[in-house]
């Protein structure tokens, strides 16, 4: 299957359903008032409960002298920060409890389109499908997050074990220590993206199995792997997908820089552009999406639990067809074993 036909498709899908985009924006917002919501208020609320004058903060000149005896800051305002760290971790909780429902949405109704192409989009579906995809989905980002951090570690070591080793080549000659440490740190370096982009390309086409096949966190991760293992070009797809995002993104931040810089307007323009990038990404993003999973689907089949009706729907026309070219076959087969014995006599 060519590329260029799975990102044709992939804006097809989000063409279609264009509502993802505006679910994106909106969920932004929310998670940006969320934080005035379940932070600043009772913030703002316990400041007054406390005491604290807020046109006294210019004044504060020992504030960071403050932080030296956190002791003394926490005997004196253990409520607040008792406060503060509730009102963060519900923070945190929250967005991340939306963000999940919403790409658990997304993603249904991407997997969903590909199975009905006649069918649009419905604020229905995408909300049973963010239901059904929710708990799985926090299952697997829990697995991804293990990952991830097992990846990180691993970095870590070797940029540790490549510190200790342009030390001791330091103790025998500078030059020798810093070409040994730019080496190495692009050595590292390298290695690390390529890692960080094979653990993106396996979370994408995870959550492909999740969404598709129906597979759980762990089943969809070792899909994933074993997809990417068989099928080498679906890396490469990710990575022109994810390298396009990141261009066009850049291009269009690049052009639109100076156009703060313009007098009196500036300003207005600048939060017109911001606006218009954050749309531009998550439009591009849900391509991005759409074309990983619709690659996965063409190439893997949707062979999980969730495509069986899928499978057996789209085999009835053709074993219906099967079993009528087979009664026609056998009435002709019929016909001509009858018609056999009329030409003996004749001859």
């Amino acid at each position: 299957m060519r590329y260029s036909e799975a990102i044709k498709n992939g804006f097809q899908i989000i063409n279609k359903s264009w509502q993802l985009v505006l679910i994106q924006i909106a969920a932004l917002f929310v998670s940006f008032m969320g934080f005035f919501v379940i932070v600043g208020f009772p913030l703002a609320i316990a400041f007054i409960i406390f005491g604290l004058d807020f046109t006294e903060i210019p004044r504060f000149h020992d504030v960071l002298r403050a932080f030296h005896e956190p002791s003394a800051l926490l005997s004196q305002y253990f409520w607040l920060v008792i406060l503060v760290l509730t009102s963060a971790l519900l923070y945190v909780l929250a967005v991340f409890s939306l963000g999940v429902f919403v790409f658990g949405g997304s993603i249904g109704v991407i997997s969903h389109s590909m199975r009905e192409r006649t069918e649009g989009f419905s604020m229905k579906l995408f909300l049973s499908q963010g239901k059904r995809l929710f708990f799985p989905l926090v299952g697997f980002t829990s697995v991804m997050g293990m990952i991830f951090v097992a990846l990180a570690f691993v970095l870590g070591l070797f940029g540790g074990a490549i510190a200790a080793l342009v030390s001791l080549a330091r103790e025998q000659e500078a030059t020798l220590a810093l070409f040994l440490g730019i080496f190495f740190s692009l050595i590292l370096l390298l290695v690390g993206l390529i890692l960080i982009l094979i653990a993106l390309a396996v979370t994408l086409y995870g959550a492909a199995a999740l969404a598709i096949e129906g597979y759980g966190p762990v089943r969809s991760t070792q899909a994933s792997l074993r997809y990417l293992y068989k099928h080498a070009e679906a890396f490469y797809l990710y990575c022109i997908a994810f390298g396009g995002y990141i261009i066009i993104s850049f291009l269009v931040f690049f052009l639109g820089y100076p156009l703060k810089f313009i007098p009196l307007i500036g300003p207005l323009f600048t939060v017109v552009l911001q606006f218009t990038i954050h749309v531009g990404q998550s439009y591009l993003g849900l391509v991005m999406l759409a074309t990983i999973f619709w690659y996965y689907f063409m190439t893997e089949g949707g062979l999980g639990e969730d495509s069986n009706a899928l499978k057996t729907a789209d085999s009835l026309p053709t074993s219906e067809n099967s079993t009528q070219q087979k009664d026609i076959s056998e009435s002709q087969a019929h016909g001509q074993e009858e018609a056999l014995p009329e030409k003996g006599p004749q001859e």
